[in-house]
Parts: structure tokens; sequence; C-alpha cells
């Protein structure tokens, strides 16, 4: 009897010990949604485009206070334009939520799933992840900037790897000044 006792008490020790090493120390940071913000940019021949964009929702996978991954779902159909006011406004977000662009009614939400993080300094992490716009999903990198309670970065994204080529040079010639970059940026900054 006292065998068996200690072999159960050895391997719930094991368990135990095993469970540790992966990820039961592991927990989610949600994000704020209402104090958090994504800013885009676009850019063509003639000038930029900015706005705003809402996260539906999102988390970040941490183990012992380091960053190990996480989840972030935006709302697409929130697609906002803050640099033109009235009908010139409606119209680009309109345009931008269209099939030409995003086609927020087909596809309403776009999803980063970070897949893997290296510390690069105290503040730092190189991160990996796949984007998925359209149901198109491509890797990405970038550094992520994190605090206790923050964390912030700049994203480059190529719109044509999302199957988002209305107005670009890499797909339609002759397009002169109506030209727009393939490439946007997004400025991010997370609270939770």
């Amino acid at each position: 009897m006292k065998k068996n006792l200690f072999k159960g008490a050895f391997a719930a020790t094991v368990i135990v010990s095993m469970l540790s090493f992966t990820g039961v120390n592991a927990q989610e940071k949600k994000i704020e949604i209402k104090d958090s913000k994504i800013e885009w940019e676009g850019e063509k021949v003639t000038g930029s485009h900015e706005g705003t964009i809402q996260l539906k929702n999102g988390y970040f996978t941490m183990e012992n206070g380091e960053l190990k991954g996480g989840e972030f779902v935006m709302d697409m159909t929130t697609i906002n334009v803050t640099d033109l006011e009235g009908e010139n406004k409606g119209k680009l977000e309109g345009h931008l939520k269209s099939d030409d662009f995003f086609g927020v009614s087909t596809y309403p939400s776009s999803k980063l799933v970070i897949t893997s993080v290296a510390k690069k300094s105290n503040d730092t992490y190189g991160v990996v992840a796949d984007l998925t716009i359209k149901e198109k999903t491509n890797t990405i990198t970038f550094d992520l900037d994190m605090d206790k309670n923050s964390a912030s970065t700049e994203l480059t994204i190529d719109r044509s790897k999302y199957d988002v080529r209305y107005g670009s040079g890499s797909f339609f010639d002759n397009l002169g000044d109506k030209t727009i970059y393939d490439n946007f940026e997004l400025d991010v900054d997370l609270k939770f």
C-alpha cells in the first residue's frame, strides 16, 4: 500500500512539473478595447488619407511576465476616415468598405495571431504573426514595445497580398496620378 502511495505521489509531482513547463503559468491579458486605438494611413501619388479602425477583441498570452503570444480581431466595419469631412468622408469610407477594397459585408473582421516571439530588449519583442484579411493569410514581422499596461507597434501591410488591388500600380497599367500605393501603415496602441 505504501509503495502504491509513493508511486502515486511521485506521478502527481511529475505531472505538476510537466504542466508548469507547458504553459499552466500562462495567463491572458485582455485588451481594453475602448482605451486602445488603431490608426491607419494610406498613400497615393497625389497625397494620403488617414483614419481609424476599432478592435473587436484581443488578448496577449503572458508567462512569468514575458510575452508568449496573442490574438486580435479588427472590426472592419468600423473603418473611419479622419482627414475628410462631409460628403467626401462618406464617399471614401464607403469605397474602403466596398468590394474594391476590404469588402466588409463579406469579410467583417480581420485577425492577427502571434505565432512566435523573441525578446530583443527589456521592453521590445520581435514578433512573427499571421495576419488574415479577406480570408487571405500572410506572415508578417514587427517589433512590439511593451510595458506594464500597454503595448505599441507600427505595421506596414502590403494590401495586394490580401486581394486588395484597387488602383494598384502593381496590377494595373496607365493609372498615372490615380495610383494608390500597395503599402499602408497601421499605428497600434493597445491598453490592457
